[in-house]
């Protein structure tokens, strides 16, 4: 999803869900922070395809800048293509609309679009590789599929704080009770070859939370997921944790939050693939 992950068929489940905290945090994405591989491609009038739009932060950035081309935003989860629109609305943006659908099934013809952009939307998927084929079918000949995916499992952090311990144990069990894969980063040059790509060109870039107002927004956002989002219902349905244990997680992710030399690293694997 854009940066929002959503699930795209019956049997995929979205391990964060759109509590309020899950959205918010997604809207603090921005085409700079979580895109800026991409950037060169959007070009002037280019036609592009974003996957998995969340709330519509990058989805209107790629719109301003392909001038008068045009976005597409695509999210499954209907709730989240109305906050999509009242953004765009709210900041006028005009070549951009938003509407609902499936990955695995695009409702496009073949060699539609220039570029099918998705940010953190394959780690949430039972197959994303044939997500992949999906997304390369309705690109353009020579256009380009551009994904980006943090690796959950090379994440750091200091300092050590058993808890943040504890809860990437647990997100790994979820999700992968789930079907999906939280070190989808490291696979994606991998997962490109298997759809038919074979003009791959891998990078990486880093989300870095380590000043204190940074800290404390990723406190927040973690402390609030833990115990409220689809992640806490999740968890506690399949009897991976109990709420005591969602209370301790949380309570540790705010005591990392108040250090005053807290250091939180999220690895991003980004592949601009050639169709």
């Amino acid at each position: 999803m854009s940066e929002e992950s959503q699930p795209q068929t019956a049997q995929d489940v979205y391990t964060h869900g759109h509590h309020e905290s899950v959205v918010n945090a997604h809207a603090s994405r921005t085409a700079q922070n979580s895109a800026a591989y991409v950037i060169p491609y959007l070009t002037e009038g280019a036609k592009v395809l974003d996957v998995g739009c969340g709330p519509g932060t990058i989805t209107c950035d790629f719109a301003e800048l392909v001038g008068s081309g045009h976005v597409t935003g695509l999210d499954r989860a209907p709730e989240v293509v109305e906050h999509a629109q009242s953004l765009a609305s709210q900041r006028g943006v005009k070549n951009a609309t938003f509407e609902t659908g499936n990955i695995y099934d695009l409702d496009f013809e073949a060699e539609t679009f220039d570029v099918v952009h998705a940010h953190q939307v394959l780690q949430h998927l039972s197959d994303p590789v044939e997500a992949l084929r999906e997304m390369r079918r309705v690109a353009k000949p020579g256009g380009i599929v551009a994904v980006r995916e943090a690796d959950f499992h090379g994440m750091s952090w200091y300092p050590d704080v058993p808890e943040l311990d504890e809860w990437m144990d647990l997100y790994q069990r979820l999700a992968r009770r789930n079907s999906a894969e939280p070190d989808a980063g490291r696979r994606l040059v991998s997962w490109a070859q298997a759809a038919g790509f074979t003009d791959v060109a891998p990078s990486s870039s880093n989300w870095l939370y380590a000043t204190g107002q940074q800290r404390r927004w990723q406190a927040r956002v973690w402390g609030e997921r833990v115990l409220h989002s689809a992640f806490a219902e999740q968890a506690l349905a399949y009897n991976l944790a109990e709420q005591r244990d969602l209370e301790r997680i949380s309570a540790g992710w705010h005591r990392w939050g108040s250090t005053d030399d807290g250091w939180f690293l999220i690895p991003n694997g980004e592949v601009i693939a050639r169709a």
